[in-house]
């Protein structure tokens, strides 16, 4: 029990606890994200506003001076070396009276050999020893500090140690691994750079290791499912097709080919269907829905968002018109009476289709011959949530869709257990939209280019990446935005407000107003992200850019260029100019989000990080991309010739469940 450690009561349990800590073994596997190196800064060698590290002897009395109720500021002498260094630093005057001449004391801060002064953020009563100090530093939340941490941490060390080790032993050996325990006890009081390297090797093989051995025992497994053998007419597939109001891409045809093809077979479907923003994924996925209609099996399609439900169903009543297929719709807001009635249809057979959240989940849906699962942003739900549909059936054929392009070498790694097909192609008549980044004194040429689109006849995303006020970010929220754009452009056009705290049923009067122009102007958080599909939006206007991932940017910039108009994305940020001047370059996902992996490695591209996901403590996706392999490479060869052995049993308790 984390009660059991010295230092933490339930308070402190609360705060930890908003960290993901619960139990001990959460609290040991709570890896610093950054060390400082604490060894002495030579004044001389020093450049311009560089962080510097100097110990010496408190040479005056300290002087505090009040700035205003909330700022405080305190000054004195310290001599280091043959120097005599004036010491500032702000809010911390409850330290004037330790602060007497003779003090030996260590100061960490950025000096400016100019005036010879150092502007301080820490001050430490005692002197630096001649060895180099690793000091690990933690991630914190509102209450505790990363000394606070590291002091619970280093108590938990004290006591006696139940950690399981998940490198088999030949590995340990081949490696030259330092021992589970040892390494732990490095990462969190590191004894000497090369020492604390080797930790950190070690644990991320073994948090790839037992990644790569999930992922293969599901291949493994997926690969000897038997599916259901269907008989598909493919004169009534091929004759919708000509139906369609538009000609499909190559891409496209060949997604299509290769789904018929896999339903067919025996052999179960587990096929990602991945591609850029306004590809045309959803077209091919209801023509795989159609697909299975005709060989008589129910189909479900798993959104994130309601919104993107509601737009999912009324795409489909359009599409299959006139076919014999009942479509329903299921999400959370229905009423009880309504949800009843759709599960009373689902289980006799009477619906062949049904579209909706994670209502689709819950353990009152049953479905009389569920044969085809599609789950749209499959990275938005967790493991369980995937799986927990797909089991919904005996043996449904499974379809994931993604928005989020992933580099090839990646996806063959990391969803090894799938057949992908990718939809690079746009289709035709669908120009690139012309993206640029703007600086907020630059803000007069932003209205005037979202003026011009109104005045077409176009409508505007605006997207604020918070909703309330933060005292610690000065960030625009959707609040503030509206009342800017209101002074701009509220005479003349209809402004409306869209955010996750909203009710459904104000989300989704909002979306219809869009859709239908009574709104000129959408502002909205990240909520508009994914699918939602107005053709008549030709502009997007992101605030605070830089706070967002490359991946992210581009998700959101295919909010808009979903018709033959000349779209537009504009970008605000005072910060990151080059990062996001990759936006202005190219239209290509699959591009950006390799910028964006080389950038910021998995974590923007994979979504959320869920039950069953990649959840690693320390392990980065394109950083470790080598150990990955040769992680992927190890436990492939161990599965093979240990499958009975109690650690892969260990290993796979929980992923059987998912398979």
């Amino acid at each position: 029990m984390i009660n059991d450690v010295k230092g933490i009561g339930e308070s402190t349990k609360k705060i930890l606890q908003k960290l993901g800590i619960s139990t001990i073994q959460d609290l040991l596997s709570f890896y610093p994200f950054r060390y400082d190196v604490l060894k002495r800064t030579d004044l001389l060698y020093i450049e311009k506003e560089d962080k510097a590290i100097i110990d010496g002897m408190v040479e005056s009395t300290a002087s505090v001076y009040y700035i205003n109720k909330k700022l405080n500021k305190m000054t004195f002498r310290m001599r280091t070396g043959n120097l005599l260094v004036t010491v500032y630093i702000f809010n911390r005057a409850f330290l004037k009276n330790k602060l007497l001449p003779g003090t030996e004391i260590t100061v960490i801060g950025k000096y400016n050999p100019r005036n010879n002064s150092l502007t301080a953020t820490d001050i430490r009563f005692s002197l630096l020893e001649e060895i180099p100090k690793i000091e690990p530093v933690y991630h914190t939340v509102y209450g505790i500090s990363t000394k606070k941490i590291e002091t619970i941490i280093g108590k938990a060390l004290e006591q006696e140690l139940d950690i399981e080790d998940f490198i088999p032993q030949i590995y340990k050996e081949k490696y030259h691994f330092l021992d589970k325990e040892d390494s732990i006890r490095e990462l969190h009081k590191p004894s000497a750079i090369e020492t604390l390297k080797r930790a950190r090797a070690r644990t991320k093989y073994e948090e790839l290791f037992v990644f790569m051995m999930k992922m293969q025992y599901l291949k493994n497994n997926q690969a000897s499912k038997i599916g259901f053998t269907r008989d598909i007419d493919k004169e009534k597939v091929n004759a919708f097709l000509k139906e369609l109001p538009f000609t499909l891409t190559k891409d496209q045809m060949s997604s299509v080919k290769e789904i018929y093809e896999d339903l067919s077979k025996e052999k179960r479907m587990n096929r990602m269907l991945q591609g850029d923003v306004g590809s045309g994924k959803t077209i091919v996925a209801l023509i795989a829905m159609y697909m299975n209609f005709l060989s008589g099996y129910q189909s479900a399609l798993m959104a994130p968002t309601e919104i993107l439900a509601v737009q999912h169903y009324k795409n489909m009543k359009k599409l299959f018109a006139g076919k014999g297929i009942q479509i329903a719709l299921l999400t959370g807001k229905l009423k009880a009476k309504e949800k009843k009635d759709i599960y009373k249809e689902l289980e006799n057979g009477s619906i062949h289709m049904v579209v909706g959240t994670h209502a689709l989940i819950s353990e009152a849906v049953t479905y009389q011959n569920l044969g085809l699962v599609i789950t749209d942003e499959q990275h938005r739900f967790g493991v369980r949530q995937r799986s927990t549909l797909k089991n919904k059936g005996m043996t449904p054929d499974i379809l994931y869709m993604s928005a989020t392009p992933i580099p090839r070498t990646y996806a063959l790694t990391l969803y090894g257990d799938m057949d992908v097909s990718n939809i690079k192609t746009r289709p035709s008549g669908r120009k690139d939209i012309i993206t640029k980044v703007y600086k907020e004194k630059e803000m007069k040429q932003v209205l005037e280019k979202m003026y011009e689109e109104l005045l077409n006849g176009h409508q505007i995303y605006v997207i604020a990446p918070l909703i309330e006020e933060s005292e610690k970010l000065d960030l625009e929220n959707t609040d503030a935005l509206k009342e800017k754009m209101e002074k701009a452009f509220g005479k003349k056009y209809n402004i409306g407000v869209l955010h996750g705290k909203m009710s459904n049923e104000e989300k989704e009067s909002t979306m219809k107003a869009f859709e239908q122009n009574e709104v000129q102007i959408l502002i909205s958080t990240t909520v508009v992200e994914v699918g939602v599909d107005v053709a008549n939006a030709t502009m997007i206007v992101i605030f605070d850019a830089y706070r967002f991932g490359l991946s992210t940017l581009h998700q959101l910039r295919g909010r808009v260029g979903r018709n033959d108009l000349q779209s537009h994305c504009i970008l605000i940020s005072n910060y990151e100019k080059e990062r996001l001047h990759i936006m202005e370059q190219t239209n290509d996902g699959f591009m950006v989000s390799e910028e964006d992996f080389k950038l910021r490695g998995s974590g923007d591209l994979f979504g959320q990080k869920q039950s069953g996901d990649m959840r690693f403590a320390l392990a980065d996706i394109k950083k470790d991309f080598s150990i990955l392999l040769r992680a992927k490479e190890d436990s492939t060869l161990y599965l093979e010739n240990n499958i009975e052995d109690s650690l892969t049993k260990k290993i796979l308790e929980n992923v059987q469940n998912l398979s």
